[in-house]
This record gives structure tokens, sequence and C-alpha cells, in this order.
């Protein structure tokens, strides 16, 4: 992509890209902020095709015929809290300091993938933020609540602190899933026999819909079928499979209580914002579902929340400005 290598706005030879990554269980996306902050040169590559992060940064530096860069910034899909790095839904792991030696940077800085999501947020134009109700009305600076269902289940938040915006490191994705009607007391039951913990995520997520599949089959008295996550969301979606379209009512409602959750845990009247990869799909679905109804049915705090819009994110690469935005915080 690049002919040769970078030089500085002020003809500093020294001056090179800097480099940002959003890791999850499936993809690697990478891009190169220029001295300006733009990012260039996005591409995703399959996590499955190399054995490691750094193997995949290396492919992606190679074939942007980029030779050095000066910093970088790599958004992962697990905890981050001390040196070595493993992944919830991939077996990737690596040492933050032997990747940025493997990289030749000393500014490598390594971030949850949400906290990215979450730092990005302020960051994305209005057109990749979109409504899923008319519901509701932002309050300015105020803190802003963040979560989506991908791989796994991604939670965040971002408030103002000392004129910027902040982000938090958060595995809220991993806390216990409560059931909020009697039917889903039921499927809640018959998940609890096959995992020691549910959580969240073991709902609200690819894998999730496929376990909601599962329990809703055997709640129905229906043989399941072995489908993948895509075929549950073009089934229910096409109508074509009365207990897909079950699930995806299912998946909305119960994405709708944690939301609500989320928001009042943070005190997040600037919003509730939901990233990943399946909501952009369910966009349609959403607006109709039972999300608004359940972010809202939180006894006598349901008016505090009726007064909080919720956008669905649809930009292509939000966690890479996030990552980006990690290193202009530093």
């Amino acid at each position: 992509m690049f002919d040769k290598p970078r030089v500085g706005l002020a003809g500093d030879p020294d001056s090179s890209w800097r480099l940002v990554a959003d890791v999850g269980g499936t993809n690697a996306r990478f891009a190169l902020a220029d001295d300006y902050g733009a990012l260039q040169g996005q591409d995703t590559l399959r996590c499955e095709d190399f054995d490691g992060l750094a193997e995949a940064a290396r492919h992606y530096l190679s074939n942007h015929n980029v030779g050095s860069i000066r910093a970088a910034a790599v958004a992962v899909a697990t905890a981050v809290y001390e040196d070595h790095v493993a992944f919830t839904n991939s077996p990737w792991s690596f040492s933050i300091r032997e990747l940025g030696r493997q990289l030749g940077v000393k500014n490598f800085h390594v971030i949850n993938d949400f906290t990215a999501l979450a730092l990005s947020i302020p960051r994305l134009d209005r057109e990749w933020l979109v409504p899923i109700t008319d519901d509701g009305r932002a309050t300015p600076d105020a803190p802003r609540a963040v979560i989506g269902p991908g791989t796994g289940l991604g939670v965040s938040g971002v408030f103002r602190f000392d004129g910027r915006w902040r982000a938090l490191d958060s595995e809220g994705g991993h806390v216990t899933l409560a059931p909020a009607d009697a039917r889903e007391v039921e499927l809640l039951g018959i998940l609890t026999r096959q995992f020691d913990h549910v959580s969240a995520e073991r709902v609200l997520s690819g894998p999730g819909l496929v376990n909601l599949y599962k329990a809703n089959c055997e709640l129905d008295g229906v043989t399941a079928e072995e489908l993948e996550p895509s075929d549950i969301t073009e089934r229910g979606l096409a109508g074509e499979c009365d207990i897909c379209v079950k699930v995806l009512d299912d998946f909305c409602a119960m994405l709708g209580t944690a939301t609500g959750n989320l928001v009042l845990t943070l005190g997040a009247r600037g919003g509730a914002y939901i990233g990943g990869g399946i909501a952009p799909r369910l966009r349609s679905f959403l607006a109709t579902s039972r999300f608004r109804e359940r972010f809202e049915a939180h006894g006598r705090l349901s008016e505090y929340l009726a007064d909080v819009p919720c956008y669905i994110v649809t930009a292509q690469y939000p966690a890479l400005e996030g990552a980006l935005a990690s290193l202009d915080n530093l």
C-alpha cells in the first residue's frame, strides 16, 4: 500500500506510523494512523490463519510495506490486568512486553476491546449511531453505557473527566444473568444444567444464540437441529422457523434488560450504545421487539430509563478509533 517510509509533518526522519488493532475471537482488524490521526489501510485478518498476534501484525505490516512503527495500541477481547494476555474465545495469548519488543516499539498499549469501543463513541459521526427507537434524549457530557454481543459480550462505559473522555475496563459480560419472567426462569434453568455459571455472555452472544435455541427446543419438546448463529438469525428474521423467531425475541428482550441494568449501574444518562456484530443485523427486529419495553421495565426507576436513548453502533471499525484514542490519552 505505502511505497516509501513515512516522514513526519515537520520532516522528522524518525516519525513513522502508529499501528492500531482490534482483536477478537474470530478476526484481527488492523489500521495505521498518520500524523494527522486519520486511520488508513484498514484490513481484517482471520485469527485462525495465524499462530498468534505477532504473526498477524507482521503479516499486516509487510502487506502494507511498513518497515517501522513508532507506537501501537491493541484492543483485545479479554481482560487486561497483567503482562500475560489470554483470549477468552481464542487460543491466542501473548506477553505485552514481549509483543512490544517483537514489534519494535516502546510505546505499546493494550486495552480491552470494549474499552476501545467506549472510547470511540464520542469520536464517531452521528451517521454511525442509529437510534433503535425514538425514545429518550441524551444528556450532553453525561456517562454513556456501551454493550455489544458478538463472539462474546463486551461491556464498558465512557465518561468525562478532567476535560477528556475516559473509558472503564470491564468484564461485565460475565455477570450472572438473571431471568425477568417465568419463561426465562425455565430457559435459564435448562442452561444452568449445562453450565456451572450462566453469565450474560452465555446468552447474549453468537454462541448464546445457539444456547438459547437449544433451550427453547427442549422447553417446547422439539428436536434441535445443528444450527450456527447465522442460521438462527437468518431463519428468525425470515420467519421460516418459529423456534428461531422465539430465540431472537428472547435475545432482544434479555439484551434490553441487561442494557437497562448497565445504564442504571453507570448513571449513563448520555445514552446506551450497542456494538458488536449481531445488533446491526437485528436492527429492524430490535426496533419492534421487546427490547425497549424490557430496557425500561425496572420498577421504580422505569421513568429514569424512559428518558435514556439507545443506539446501534454501525461503524465498521469503531474499536480502531478507540485504540487510537487510548494512545492520544497517554
